[in-house]
């Protein structure tokens, strides 16, 4: 969307400027339009739509990947462990149906397939272990990918981790030590893709259009939830569970072929781009959609509160998030006994409304904000509410669901749907206070937001010994007081204005020009 006098709509508001500006000036003091009222280039059909879809089914790819142990442990553990639990007499504290042989069609697998006697705690251990590799590469990943582009991190993290969940079965038959470095190789490897997403849309996302351009692409991590858990359990079932990672990890080396075939870093530098398209998304993203080069403003990034609002609420907000990702079948089969394909199921139900109410968040926030109707602060703290303390309430209720199923699913599915309202909120925040390194910004916060997805899973294992009710009740009340806590500091301290330390030479120059003129007037 072009402006007058070369400007951008990413151009940051003077120091006068509060909070509740909207994203763009619509007038000048003359009461001259500051926009151009050309038309602007459909999205269907388009490449920044096609890039939205591509980065949907890589996100899909890249969370089946990441949850197919969840379901596969389910499988691979031996259920006649020859040593159970001190306590395991309250195993069955909610009654087994007794309408079918509902423990022994949990574990049945085709002849021939390898089982294991992992306990509680090492179950735990090896649903996090994905985490402490994909600690490392979050912030190395979103700078590299803010000065070379994302796309060879995007592709190249997907690709890697496909190729290693195939070794999966050989890991884990060479014993615990290396299924858990093998899983934390492939964090390594996919710790590059949020962040290499972030840095990609910062060229490639007109402002008025980002809520819905990276909630569709983002949103694909709940699609490839949904997919993979039951699709995971019939294949555990059907061929035994080598097979799932087999089968992800191919999934996971097609996807990389097409990506690389399809997609651009930049608008400037694609071959099947409009012309008018390109101008449109060069001249409303103006210099922030640029590489930020080697230099980075570390001590004011450092010193930003509403950067640090981010890490804290996203930290709080993914607590509860790697819970249900990592643990949520040991409940299902544990203490609400399911079966293998059932527990899968219902485990997978909760993403599809997340799925939808994140794309749906997407383009409620956009209609907001290019409507002028609400700031871009106060969208993402709109919605960064819903989408934390809502689910809280609802958390707090399933431990004391008790032993009812259809409530305790209804409660988590409630709990997960409203969640994805977030998706507008603090986790696509880190584009609007800084575009140009929103990447490296996004390696952070994912960083610090990623220590509850190697914690969580331990500590559920230590409070969940017992199998009981009562254990999974403490789980989620700490997971409720965990996410209203996010939901308060980001209220508080969350913006989303622009923030000066992000600003170009030259948007520091319309700034001033700006101010001047104001003061001249």
């Amino acid at each position: 969307m072009p402006l007058h006098n070369g400007c951008s709509i990413n151009s940051a508001a003077s120091d006068e400027s509060g909070d509740d500006e909207p994203l763009i000036d619509i007038k000048n003091g003359d009461d001259e339009p500051l926009i151009d009222i050309n038309p602007v280039p459909p999205q269907c059909c388009s490449a920044r739509l096609n890039l939205a879809v591509l980065m949907f089914l890589g996100f899909s790819v890249v969370y089946g990947l990441r949850v197919n142990l969840s379901v596969a442990m389910v499988a691979m553990v031996n259920a006649t462990d020859p040593k159970p639990a001190p306590n395991s007499s309250v195993v069955s504290e909610c009654p087994v149906p007794t309408v079918k042989d509902n423990t022994s069609q949990a574990f049945s697998q085709p002849d021939g397939t390898p089982q294991y006697p992992w306990d509680s705690e090492t179950q735990g251990w090896l649903l996090g272990a994905f985490f402490f590799g994909y600690l490392f590469t979050q912030i190395p990943g979103g700078y590299l990918a803010g000065h070379y582009g994302g796309r060879i991190f995007l592709g190249g993290g997907v690709l890697s981790t496909a190729a290693l969940t195939i070794l999966t079965p050989f890991a884990a038959e060479l014993g615990v030590h290396w299924l858990f470095a093998l899983r934390a190789l492939e964090g390594f490897g996919e710790g590059v893709t949020f962040p290499a997403m972030m840095a990609m849309w910062a060229r490639w996302a007109p402002p008025l259009e980002r809520s819905r351009l990276m909630t569709l692409s983002g949103s694909g991590s709940n699609f490839g939830t949904f997919v993979a858990l039951p699709l995971t359990a019939y294949i555990c079932q059907t061929l035994g569970w080598p097979a799932v990672f087999y089968c992800c990890g191919s999934f996971g080396c097609l996807w990389a072929i097409l990506w690389f075939a399809f997609v651009s870093d930049d608008p400037r530098t694609h071959r099947r781009i409009s012309k008018e398209e390109r101008d449109y998304i060069i001249n409303s993203v103006g210099p922030q959609g640029t590489s930020h080069g080697w230099s980075m403003p570390l001590v004011p990034m450092l010193l930003s509160v509403p950067l640090w609002a981010i890490i804290v609420s996203q930290m709080c907000s993914n607590w509860s998030f790697y819970i249900l990702l990592t643990s949520l079948p040991a409940y299902m089969s544990k203490v609400l006994h399911f079966d293998l394909k059932s527990n899968a199921l219902l485990s997978a139900v909760p993403y599809l409304g997340s799925l939808l109410f994140s794309m749906l968040s997407g383009v409620a926030a956009d209609f907001l904000i290019e409507r002028q109707l609400l700031s871009v602060t106060a969208v993402r703290k709109l919605f960064t509410l819903t989408g934390l303390l809502l689910p809280a309430a609802f958390l707090v209720a399933v431990g004391y669901a008790g032993c009812s199923p259809v409530l305790a699913v209804t409660l988590l599915t409630l709990c997960t749907t409203l969640a994805g309202t977030s998706a507008s909120g603090v986790f696509i925040n880190q584009i609007d206070i800084a575009p140009r390194y929103a990447g490296v910004l996004l390696g952070i916060t994912n960083t610090f937001g990623t220590i509850p997805g190697v914690i969580a899973p331990i500590v559920t294992g230590y409070l969940t010994e017992d199998h009981s009710v009562a254990g999974w009740r403490r789980v989620f009340w700490v997971a409720a007081v965990v996410n209203a806590g996010g939901a308060l500091v980001y209220t508080v301290f969350g913006s989303g204005k622009m923030q000066r330390w992000a600003m170009t030479e030259e948007e520091w120059a319309e700034t001033d020009r700006k101010r001047d003129g104001s003061i001249s007037t």
